[in-house]
């Protein structure tokens, strides 16, 4: 079944999206999702249609208010020409690489993320931990993916290192490669389910995209040898669609991944650290050298890890900044 042959419900359509509508949007506007971005174009595709659009919308000032991947808007029938977004059942973004006071907006109505990440020296805990808190902020359900299983001979050991960042932390180690192995995803991929995939560069996205869609034109490229990280294989955001009737929104990969406000995100990840700081003796408490600081006195029992403690520092300082006032926001 081709894009243009789907239905609104294939395409991931819901009570969400259509309690929305109203007398005023009809008979002229039409809902359809966006399935790819390009620079200045985007495809949308709805009930049997597909176009290739211009994404302005006039009149939406805040960065929010314009179309992503993934998004559902309402176009005019006739002219094609955006009217306006549907509000969104979630949204992922990130702080601009170069300028902490813009945000970029990632991906819209996602139902699942695949966060993956390969079993060789380009593993990165803390990098992880960016995608998990992002996920738990955004309120969609992450799966981490462990890819490139054959180029180890301890793949139990980075799947303990990732089942560590959080309790109950869904984590699957495959060869992505391997169709038997991958199909253990499929449980996310159904009819009208997105699936997104975030991570590095190199670690397998595009091969695993391959395997879910039983094809191979997705192009893939060799890690660099000395490092073990890649080069960029995704360079227009699209969703492919899956052999379980799914749509995969695969991502150009992302090493510097700052976060937006992401305070619930972090509290939940790292609960451990959120608990004993209710029990410091000063509300203000930085967790250095101040008197009654329940932190430190984890640290010193080894109920807490220092390591743990770095990164859960790091992401608070990161989201201290990201609520400065004056910080230009998209509402």
């Amino acid at each position: 079944m081709t894009v243009t042959e789907t239905t609104l419900i294939e395409l991931g359509w819901r009570a969400h999206f259509s309690d929305q509508l109203g007398p005023a949007d009809m008979p002229g506007a039409e809902p359809v999702r966006v399935m790819a971005v390009h620079r200045g174009k985007i495809e949308v595709s709805g009930a049997g249609a597909h176009h290739l659009i211009e994404p302005y919308i006039p009149g939406a000032e805040p960065t929010d208010a314009h179309p992503t991947i993934g998004d559902w808007l309402l176009i005019d029938r006739e002219t094609l020409q955006p009217i306006r977004v549907l509000d969104r059942m979630n949204l992922f973004k990130r702080r601009a690489p170069g300028d902490p006071h813009k945000e970029q907006m990632i991906a819209a109505n996602v139902d699942s993320v695949f966060i993956v990440a390969s079993c060789n020296q380009d593993f990165n805990v803390a990098r992880l931990e960016r995608y998990v808190v992002l996920a738990r902020e955004v309120g969609v359900h992450a799966v981490v993916v462990l890819t490139k299983t054959d180029l180890t001979d301890t793949p139990e050991a980075f799947v303990a290192a990732t089942r560590a960042i959080e309790p109950g932390l869904h984590v699957e180690a495959v060869d992505g490669r391997d169709p038997a192995q991958v199909a253990r995803l499929a449980a996310w991929c159904g009819p009208g389910r997105t699936v997104a995939f975030l991570g590095s560069s190199g670690v397998g996205k595009s091969t695993l995209v391959n395997t879910l869609r039983a094809s191979d034109s997705i192009a893939t490229q060799a890690v660099r040898a000395k490092d073990d990280t890649g080069r960029h294989t995704t360079t227009v955001r699209r969703m492919h669609r899956l052999e379980q009737r799914g749509w995969l929104l695969d991502l150009p990969g992302m090493r510097e991944l700052q976060l937006p406000d992401a305070a619930s995100g972090i509290a939940e990840i790292f609960d451990d650290f959120t608990l004993a700081a209710e029990d410091c003796r000063f509300s203000d408490c930085s967790h250095g050298v101040e008197p009654g600081c329940a932190v430190q006195a984890g640290l010193a029992t080894g109920a807490l890890t220092p390591e743990r403690f770095d990164r859960w520092r790091k992401l608070a300082a990161e989201d201290s900044v990201a609520r400065l006032p004056g910080r230009r926001r998209s509402r």
